[in-house]
């Protein structure tokens, strides 16, 4: 019995790792979408930096976070959208619904933790370095990612079953996302301080409780939209 489930395991495994593979060589020879994220993280902190200057940390720290709410959307929300149907088809032969979700779960949050790292590194470059812990920040920040990450992911597959996607996408995540963006200035509010606030763990792990709950909501609804 143990054998067979690791057989399974493995299978499951090499399937998600394939396609994650598919992913990124789409990605790779698709290059304007990559560019063209690029160029909004630069453009907008470079008119945020022409109109503020070096803000204080509160801005900030705000500030920081709403372009990753808008970076998500551009790099991470088209995954499900711009797939067609002729290709869901494909891939409805070849694999199995739960393996599918995982592995766009996946390659989204690494494609928005590289999208992360760009952004603080240019945040950093033009409106200076307000924070006294970067290493907490580089945390929080990667955390932050990947939760918006599973959040536009999940949205996104539920979206691409409606004729109005944008509108279904914009309904559906308002409710999800202003209260984990409020959670997430929060939690990355302590790295601008030398003292770590009361209830900072206690915080980050309700971060990856919802994170966990969105994994586990993809892995039990996204079944029901593979057999539409």
């Amino acid at each position: 019995m143990n054998r067979v489930a690791e057989n399974v395991f493995m299978s499951s495994a090499s399937t998600i790792l394939s396609l994650i593979k598919k992913d990124i060589l789409l990605e790779t020879r698709q290059q304007h979408g990559f560019y063209g994220v690029l160029l909004y993280i630069a453009s907008t902190s470079f008119v945020v930096y022409l109109s503020m200057g070096q803000p204080e940390d509160k801005v900030w720290n705000g500030l920081f976070w709403v372009l990753q709410l808008f970076v998500c959307i551009n790099a991470v929300a088209k995954s499900f959208l711009q797939e067609s149907r002729g290709r869901m088809l494909y891939f409805f032969s070849i694999t199995g619904p739960i393996d599918f979700v995982l592995s766009k779960l996946i390659f989204n949050a690494i494609l928005m933790l590289l999208m992360n790292g760009l952004s603080l590194a240019i945040f950093t470059l033009l409106l200076g370095n307000p924070i006294t812990k970067m290493g907490t920040f580089m945390l929080v920040s990667f955390l932050g990612g990947i939760s918006l990450s599973l959040v536009f992911t999940f949205l996104a597959a539920i979206a691409a079953k409606a004729q109005q996607q944008a509108a279904m996408m914009a309904i559906m995540g308002f409710p999800l996302i202003i209260p984990q963006l409020l959670l997430l200035m929060k939690i990355s509010s302590a790295a601008f301080s030398s003292v770590i606030q009361a209830g900072w763990w206690e915080m980050v792990g309700l971060l990856a409780a919802l994170d966990i709950m969105i994994i586990t909501l993809a892995i039990i609804l996204f079944p029901f939209l593979w057999k539409d």
